[in-house]
C-alpha cells in the first residue's frame, strides 16, 4: 500500500512539472493559406424531397465543370450532388460529394461539407434562382480530399478551407491549403 502511494505522489509531482512548463506563445501567428485550386461546377436545378424536423432537404445533381490550380486542372466528373438542409432561417448546411478527373487521368474523391447563410431577403432570392450579391454571402467549407496518384499525395495530407460562391446554374468553389 505504501509503494502505491508513493507512485501516485510522484505521478502527482511529475504532472505539476510538465503542465507548470506549457505556456501559450504571446503573439500566436495565424496559419499561412495558400491557393490550391478552383473549381467550377455545373448544376441541375434542386431536387426538393421536403420539409423534415430540421429544415428542407434538397439535393442538387453535379453535371459537370471544370478545376484549375498551379500545377493542377481537369473537369469535374458528371454524377455528384450537394445534399443541403435549408434551415427556416435560411442557414443552409451543405454535404457536397464529387469527384474531379485531372487531365492525367487521376481521380479525386471530394468530400466538402459547410455552410452557407445570408440576410433572409438575400436567401430567399438566391434560392429561388435569382444572382444575388455574393459578397452578402457566408459560403465557407471544409473539404477532404482522396486519390490514390502519389504525386496528389498532398490533397490528403493538409487540411484545406474553401470558399463558395452559388449562381443560379453553378457553383465556384476556391480550395485554400493551410501551411
Amino acid at each position: 500500500m505504501i509503494k502505491l502511494k508513493s507512485i501516485t505522489l510522484a505521478l502527482s509531482l511529475l504532472s505539476c512539472f510538465f503542465i507548470g512548463s506549457i505556456q501559450a506563445q504571446d503573439n500566436p501567428q495565424p496559419p499561412e493559406l495558400s491557393f490550391a485550386f478552383e473549381v467550377l461546377v455545373e448544376v441541375a436545378d434542386p431536387t426538393v424531397v421536403g420539409l423534415l424536423p430540421n429544415g428542407t432537404r434538397r439535393i442538387v445533381d453535379i453535371l459537370g465543370g471544370s478545376f484549375e490550380g498551379p500545377g493542377i486542372q481537369g473537369r469535374v466528373v458528371p454524377g455528384g450532388a450537394d445534399w443541403q438542409i435549408i434551415r427556416e432561417d435560411g442557414f443552409t448546411d451543405i454535404d457536397a460529394r464529387y469527384t474531379l478527373e485531372t487531365d492525367s487521368g487521376d481521380l479525386i474523391y471530394v468530400s466538402n461539407v459547410g455552410i452557407r447563410h445570408a440576410p433572409p431577403d438575400v436567401i430567399s432570392r438566391l434560392n429561388a434562382g435569382e444572382v444575388v450579391d455574393q459578397s452578402q454571402i457566408y459560403f465557407r467549407a471544409i473539404p477532404k480530399f482522396e486519390t490514390s496518384a502519389p504525386e496528389l499525395e498532398w490533397l490528403m495530407k493538409s487540411i484545406f478551407v474553401a470558399t463558395g460562391e452559388r449562381y443560379p446554374n453553378g457553383v465556384v468553389i476556391r480550395f485554400w491549403r493551410v501551411h
